[in-house]
C-alpha cells in the first residue's frame, strides 16, 4: 500500500505539511494525492474511531454471521445491497468459510438488536441462517488499541 495512506490511516488528521515532510515531498504533492485518492473512490471517509467503553451510552454493538442462498442471476450482491441499507448495519463483508456474511449492527439495547435480527434481517428473502454474537468489551478496533497503561484499573501485584 501507498506509504501515504499508512500515514493517514494512523492518523488522518495529520497536516499536509508534517505528511510532506515524513514522505519528502511537496505539500501540493501531498494534497493532490489525497484528493486524486478521493476522486477514485479509494479513501471513502476521514472517521473517528471511538472508544464507545468510555462514553455514558447504552449502545450496543453485535456481530452477525449470515448464511445465505445467493441468487442465480447475481450471487450475494443483491442481498448483501440490500442489507446495506438498514441503518443499524455499520459494516458488511462477504466471507469464506461456514458462512457467507458478517455484519457489525449496533443498536440502542439488546432487544434493539435482536428485534433486527428476527424482524429484518432473518425474514430476507435468501437467508437462511443467523448468528448473533453481541460484543462485550473492545480491545482494538481497526488497529487503535482502546485502553492505555493509564486507564488499567487492576490493582497492583507485590509480591
Amino acid at each position: 500500500m501507498d506509504t501515504l495512506l499508512d500515514l493517514l490511516q494512523k492518523n488522518a488528521r495529520e497536516s499536509s505539511d508534517t505528511l510532506a515532510k515524513e514522505l519528502g515531498t511537496t505539500v501540493s504533492d501531498v494534497e493532490n494525492r489525497i484528493k486524486n485518492y478521493q476522486d477514485e473512490g479509494v479513501i471513502r471517509a476521514f472517521k473517528a474511531i471511538i472508544n464507545e467503553d468510555k462514553l455514558e451510552t447504552d449502545n450496543v454493538r453485535a456481530a452477525i454471521e449470515l448464511r445465505i442462498q445467493p441468487r442465480k442471476d447475481c450471487g450475494f450482491d443483491s442481498i448483501a445491497s440490500r442489507i446495506t441499507q438498514f441503518e443499524e448495519v455499520e459494516s458488511l463483508f462477504l466471507m469464506s468459510g461456514g458462512y457467507d456474511l458478517l455484519l457489525f449492527v449496533s443498536g440502542s439495547s439488546l432487544q434493539a438488536v435482536a428485534g433486527f435480527v428476527s424482524r429484518r434481517l432473518a425474514t430476507i428473502d435468501g437467508v437462511l441462517s443467523t448468528a448473533t454474537h453481541f460484543m462485550l468489551k473492545t480491545y482494538k478496533d481497526q488497529g487503535v488499541l482502546m485502553e492505555s497503561d493509564n486507564d488499567d484499573e487492576r490493582l497492583q501485584v507485590s509480591p
